[in-house]
């Protein structure tokens, strides 16, 4: 199966980077991890803006730089979209011509395509200073689509944004995630930019790889705790849209077998894929099944782990790792208070009460 191979060494400045990466060939991977972590030189590696000292880039079984055999193919040549901070117009041109300049070979049909994707059609005959920074950011996207690229990179697209234009913007990301068939690598330090937009993650701390994966799965590690509080711990689900109950406004996702949530009413077809999110406070821990609750959502499980949080020599916090399915595991923020009164222990069966629940990501097509 093809997909994005980064193995090299490299150093700048006093950071030593060892960079050991197998990334999806499709959707959205976000490259996450504090500021200075290198995170934009990761992606300015696979660019060809800067060489490695020694290893390999292979992008969809297409060699980009290889130290043991000599290449190093131009960045000219790689054909990588890259979508900066800033949107880099050319001032003097329309916005129309912006979005051509880099296409080799024309091709009206895919034009249309991306102009519609990104609802660019009432911008075309606009010069940039008569664009919003919203309007900017898309039309870069879609000068970088529009070269029709193997990869595409995306250095925080957003922070050069204020929130109103950010909101702007986001949806047609999460449209492009679902319509074009390229890996698209994400720099971001914005947790909430991840959460919508990716479907997996790498973390970089200290030019290393502390892990990678499918979000749910490094959502869950270790190396997320320092970006959660012990408090705000939250557990993220992959799950599918599987019945609408129109009477009162809710939808029923499909965590694992046997295992669903209700959610507010969620707009997509049965079967469309929908992102949850449901934070640790919002869960409850019983010994027996509740009976005559306004709680909709109650599941069976048993006790998978659990790690108490200490201050001095106060325990404060617990959490408590309920497993409901094989691979499916929700998190739980109790007391210690709580969690002794009801003696709970690993392997101890409970049902569990789930308060609340956010959808972050939903399989839907955005209309213009």
């Amino acid at each position: 199966m093809s997909q994005i191979e980064v193995c090299y060494k490299q150093r700048l400045g006093e950071t030593q980077f060892d960079i050991d990466l197998v990334l999806p060939e499709k959707g959205i991977t976000a490259i996450f991890g504090r500021s200075g972590a290198g995170k934009t030189s990761l992606i300015n590696v696979i660019a060809g803006l800067t060489a490695p000292d020694s290893g390999y880039v292979k992008v969809n079984g297409k060699t980009l730089f290889d130290s043991s055999s000599n290449v190093n193919v131009a960045t000219y040549k790689r054909n990588v979209g890259y979508v900066f901070q800033d949107a880099r117009l050319f001032p003097h041109c329309k916005v129309k011509t912006n979005l051509k300049y880099g296409v080799k070979s024309p091709d009206e049909t895919h034009f249309k395509q991306i102009v519609e994707l990104l609802a660019l059609g009432s911008l075309l005959e606009r010069y940039p200073n008569q664009l919003s920074g919203g309007e900017k950011q898309r039309v870069a996207i879609g000068r970088a689509l529009l070269s029709k690229p193997d990869i595409l990179l995306m250095d925080e697209p957003l922070a050069s944004l204020d929130l109103p234009r950010k909101r702007e913007v986001m949806p047609f990301l999460e449209q492009l995630a679902l319509s074009i068939e390229i890996p698209i690598l994400y720099v971001s330090h914005s947790l909430n930019e991840v959460l919508r937009l990716s479907t997996h993650l790498a973390v970089l701390e200290h030019g290393k790889i502390a892990v990678s994966g499918p979000i749910e799965e490094v959502w869950a590690s270790k190396a997320m705790r320092p970006w959660q509080s012990f408090s705000e711990q939250s557990s993220l689900f992959e799950g599918k849209l599987v019945q609408h109950n129109e009477q009162y406004a809710l939808s029923k996702i499909e965590l694992a077998d046997k295992v669903s949530l209700w959610v507010q009413k969620v707009e997509g077809e049965l079967g469309s894929s929908v992102r949850l999110q449901v934070r640790a406070n919002d869960v409850s821990i019983m010994l027996e099944e509740p009976k005559g609750t306004s709680i909709r959502n109650i599941l069976k499980g048993s006790i998978k782990a659990i790690e108490t949080q200490t201050h001095g020599n106060e325990r404060q916090s617990v959490s408590i790792k309920i497993a409901l399915a094989e691979k499916c595991c929700l998190n739980a923020t109790i007391t210690a208070w709580a969690k002794d009164e009801l003696e709970l222990d690993v392997g101890l069966p409970v049902y569990v009460q789930v308060k609340g629940v956010s959808v972050t990501q939903k399989d839907v097509v955005l209309s213009h």
